[in-house]
């Protein structure tokens, strides 16, 4: 027993050390194929050491819902495009957020309260610190359940984007959370009385929702990075609830790495970090269709073709509508042909461009297009004065220079790209509506932009056909 037992402690460390390369690898671009096998070794041996585990007495129950569970992501793996990532993580944080609700149920439900009244002094020690291992796993998962469910329909579009302004919401909030914090208490002097518990999961519940329910939906691609973190952290109270290490290291990193996303996310969106974990930074996004931004200039797919074989210098700024319209691919194969006339390309990456962190560039790097050539905002944003023609293909609130001259935009103070400064910006759409933030972008109207309408793939195998 005891030499079993030492075997899969040392599994779980190998595992955990795989999981640490996974992130190693999954930082950068070139190393990411090999990040995620590392990834899928870790969780393998993970798996094979969790089952091979002496207390563990109910296998026919794990490969049953082991083979389901497979047979669903193999399916959705298949089945769901890019674009429909962002809302395919939102719904899995969903479901790590429901297993640490079970998991801490059913903790709660095997502890034996009826020696409750009498325990030694340490014993009643470690049962209060599993009572609140239990609240705060339950509480966290609940939140992420909801959260995520919320983030699911606003990137689905079952739900408004724009952000729920309750009265006194921050207000609501904070009672929220006091009140969860006086359940608390309860819940552990009462030895875990059951009526506690249930008050604060309908708390955490409403929290979850409202949390994410009252952001915007510019502000998605963080929601979104923080409920990954939020998912860790409830995967790590469930790895406490059921002793657990791995579940808890495995969490924890999941838990951190998310954070730190969020917070890099966040200095790019410009927001406060404390503000994005209390879910109070929702801004109250209003259409601005008053303001006179003057007349629009349209191009056709042949001028533009001409513009770009006479240019020396061209950088492509992606955004979503590029992933909607599955353009990256003919976008790839234009960049190879101007490439071949000695006219320099490059791409520009908004570090929010699409509606998760890294969208774009999984894109690119879909199509082949050489991570050298791929900048991001900060790297490439002091080049666009020196810059010919400037293709912005499917991105609106990134490259808004409202952000940064109108002090009463909703998206002000937001880094973007500064595409404007450019000697000609080309902006592929379909029409002249307002981006996901639900802002007027007055680039459309500047003197140097040009807009090119249509589905975006057309217009690139357009552009392509004539160069």
């Amino acid at each position: 027993m005891e030499f079993s037992q030492g075997l899969i402690s040392a599994a779980y460390i190998v595992a955990a050390l795989l999981f640490i390369f996974s992130l190693s690898g999954l930082s950068k671009q070139e190393t990411a194929e090999t990040g995620n096998w590392y990834g899928i070794s870790g969780m393998a041996v993970a798996l094979i050491a969790t089952i091979a585990d002496p207390r563990v007495d109910n296998v026919l129950v794990i490969f049953i819902a082991m083979s389901v569970g497979a047979f669903i992501g193999l399916h959705l793996a298949k089945k769901v495009e890019m674009t429909q990532m962002p809302e395919l993580v939102a719904i899995l944080h969903s479901f790590v957020g429901l297993a640490a609700v079970l998991v801490g149920y059913n903790s709660y439900f095997e502890m034996d309260h009826s020696l409750a009244y009498n325990l030694t002094d340490t014993q009643q020690m470690a049962t209060n610190i599993h009572l609140v291992e239990v609240f705060l796993g339950v509480f966290i998962g609940a939140v992420t359940f909801t959260g995520s469910i919320v983030a699911f329909a606003k990137l689905r579009g079952v739900i408004s984007s724009s952000a729920l302004m309750l009265p006194h919401r921050h207000k609501l909030n904070l009672i929220a959370g006091i009140v969860t914090l006086v359940l608390l208490i309860s819940f552990v002097q009462s030895d875990g009385a059951i009526n506690p518990l249930y008050m604060m999961t309908f708390i955490a519940l409403v929290f979850g929702w409202h949390l994410v329910a009252s952001i915007g939906g510019a502000d998605m691609p963080v929601v979104v990075s923080m409920l990954n973190s939020y998912s860790g952290w409830a995967a790590a109270a469930a790895g406490f609830m059921l002793n657990n290490d791995l579940l808890i290291v495995t969490g924890a990193l999941v838990g951190s790495s998310g954070a730190i996303l969020s917070y890099i996310m966040c200095k790019a969106m410009n927001r406060s970090f404390i503000s994005v974990i209390a879910g109070g930074f929702g801004t109250d996004v209003v259409i601005d269709n008053d303001t006179d931004y003057g007349d629009h200039i349209e191009i056709n797919a042949e001028a533009v073709a001409d513009m770009l074989c006479g240019a020396k210098s061209v950088i492509i700024t992606p955004g979503y509508g590029m992933a909607v319209a599955q353009a990256q691919y003919p976008v790839y194969e234009m960049t190879q042909a101007l490439k071949a006339k000695g006219i320099d390309v490059r791409f520009a990456i908004h570090p929010v461009a699409g509606r998760l962190p890294g969208h774009m560039n999984v894109l690119l790097a879909e199509a082949k297009v050489p991570y050298d050539i791929v900048f991001s905002m900060d790297e490439i944003n002091d080049d666009f004065p020196t810059t010919d023609v400037v293709l912005v293909i499917g991105a609106n609130d990134t490259v808004n220079p409202a952000a940064a001259e109108d002090p009463t935009s909703p998206i002000a103070g937001m880094p973007v790209l500064e595409v404007w400064n450019a000697k000609q910006v080309i902006v592929f759409k379909r029409s002249m509506s307002t981006g996901y933030a639900g802002v007027q972008n007055p680039l459309f109207f500047k003197e140097n932009t040009q807009m090119l309408f249509g589905d975006a793939k057309d217009s690139v195998s357009e552009i392509l056909k004539c160069i």
